[in-house]
């Protein structure tokens, strides 16, 4: 799924080997457009819920000299604890602040997460929906 086609409260993609071993996700900031505000140097903590709880992830800006201004969301403990690897799809959600305001632009982010994983069954490769 290419994030230029999605709604702009959205945004997903693939795993890499490397973010997967990592325990990190990067986005290019085009990817994320209206969502966050690249300050470099700058962090931006993200209340992520998922089916079974809570958590809290860390976003920091940085510039990279080969693909540009990019989001690195830290996810330690979620992506151990759900065991994510590569080629896992994951998309985040944008949600409402505390006061329901959408142009909330301060430190902290509220989303929602989901995490495909693809599986081959009889034959056939399909998606399914990891309970996370």
């Amino acid at each position: 799924m290419q994030n230029g086609e999605q709604p702009r409260d959205r945004f997903s993609k693939f795993l890499t080997q490397v973010e997967a071993e990592k325990r990190i996700i990067v986005f290019p900031l085009n990817h994320v457009p209206g969502i966050f505000a690249f300050e470099e140097g700058r962090l931006t903590c993200m209340d992520v819920v998922s089916g079974d709880g809570a958590w809290s992830f860390l976003a920091s800006f940085i510039k990279d000299e080969e693909i540009g201004n990019v989001v690195s969301i830290s996810w330690p403990q979620f992506a151990s604890e759900k065991g994510l690897k590569a080629n896992d799809e994951v998309s985040f959600f944008k949600q409402a602040g505390d006061h329901g305001n959408e142009e909330e632009q301060g430190p902290w982010k509220k989303f929602r997460i989901q995490v495909r994983r693809q599986i081959r069954l009889f034959g056939q490769n399909i998606w399914g929906d990891l309970m996370v």
